[in-house]
């Protein structure tokens, strides 16, 4: 049964890459592959060792959003985002240090190159620069020139813990327990129109600043929204003065490693245990939602890595089975003396609890409430 499934699974991942490389040998010919552009994806590393993901891809024109846009301006540019067309066997040339480095994009445009210093790195700057350029793409009249910047957050030795937090449902409302309401947020709104939740902008200040005022504590964000969504998540940060940190997105397309598993569990999961991997000195907050996976997630996370987790925050989305099912867990974490989960209806509860346990400093708490107040009448206006 094992090896019949496998074979499916073989045969569906090589259907998908034969469909993939004719599109773009039928767009090639036609002359539709261009312009260019290289998207880079912020990402993370360590003084000895810098991950660098990008993609290349046609460019479709998408800008960032204005408050302005309209539902049609929102649904074009969406479906312009999942309309993707990559450009594989690219070659990208990196350079850090003077150091040149190449990389060939894969068959879904992708690239993924693990650097390393030649010199040491000046960790007084949490993100690292590193420049890139496209110096060959199998396309017609391609024109040399097109440059990129990426950048790569590595943790100062200074820094007290890092943060590792959901996106859908945690920082932004969705609406993940409903399918119907989930499509209309994802589809119809834009990084202007997109809510997030009352308080999150200065809760999150506060772990990024912990105790020792130097507001060096990296943010790391772990979703199940695909790459193609990235410009609209790191826009919708940036607008609400959430910390900047590397968003771990899963690929769109059909992998291998997704078919027969939970791709929502899996993909978390993997993310979570490379970041705890990579920083083996550093502790982490974790912070979700009861809407999904996030609870049993972080539950696995703390058995496989004891005394790496300071605390958990989940926030409560309302529905009463996923309500029950998280407190069975919280439960159970704290019954083994472990780390405390705790299931809050808002930021300012989180916060508190922080604040209690030396994570962040008392007085941020009363700058949590009054954003949170800010927040609510912002919504009634």
């Amino acid at each position: 049964m094992k090896k019949i499934k496998n074979s499916v699974t073989k045969a569906i991942l090589r259907g998908e890459e034969k469909l993939d490389l004719l599109t773009f040998q039928l767009k090639n010919k036609l002359k539709l592959n261009r312009p260019l552009q290289i998207v880079t994806y912020r990402s993370y590393g360590t003084p000895e060792r810098l991950y660098v993901k990008g993609r290349v891809l046609v460019d479709k024109g998408i800008q960032h959003s204005e408050e302005n846009d309209t539902t049609w301006e929102n649904l074009l540019n969406m479906y312009r985002r999942f309309e993707s067309d990559e450009i594989p066997n690219a070659r990208v040339q990196l350079c850090l240090q003077n150091q040149l480095h190449e990389i060939t994009t894969d068959v879904e445009g992708y690239f993924v190159l693990n650097l390393k210093p030649e010199k040491p790195l000046h960790l007084a700057d949490i993100w690292h620069p590193i420049e890139l350029e496209l110096k060959e793409a199998p396309v017609h009249n391609f024109e040399p020139g097109l440059k990129e910047t990426a950048y790569v957050l590595v943790p100062p030795p200074d820094a007290e813990y890092g943060i590792i937090s959901d996106i859908d449902d945690t920082i932004v409302r969705t609406g993940a327990t409903s399918l119907l309401q989930t499509g209309r947020n994802v589809l119809l709104n834009n990084a202007h129109t997109r809510i997030p939740f009352h308080g999150v902008s200065q809760f999150y200040k506060s772990l990024q600043l912990g105790r020792n005022g130097k507001r060096n504590n990296p943010f790391f964000y772990v979703s199940s929204s695909p790459w193609n969504n990235y410009d609209l998540l790191y826009h919708f940060l940036e607008l609400n003065e959430i910390p900047e940190g590397p968003l771990l997105l899963r690929d769109f397309g059909i992998d291998e490693s997704k078919l027969g598993h939970s791709d929502h569990m899996s993909h978390k999961y993997k993310e979570i245990e490379n970041i705890l991997i990579t920083y083996p000195h550093l502790d982490f907050i974790l912070i979700g939602d009861s809407g999904q996976q996030d609870a049993p997630i972080y539950h696995e996370v703390v058995k496989n890595h004891p005394g790496r987790i300071m605390a958990i925050y989940i926030r409560d989305v309302n529905v009463a089975k996923r309500t029950q099912a998280v407190t069975r867990i919280a439960d159970e974490l704290k019954a083994s003396g472990e780390v405390e989960m705790v299931l809050v209806k808002d930021t300012a509860a989180a916060a508190a609890h922080a604040a209690e346990h030396g994570f962040i400093l008392v007085e941020e708490v009363k700058e949590v409430e009054k954003e949170v107040e800010l927040d609510k009448e912002n919504d009634t206006e």
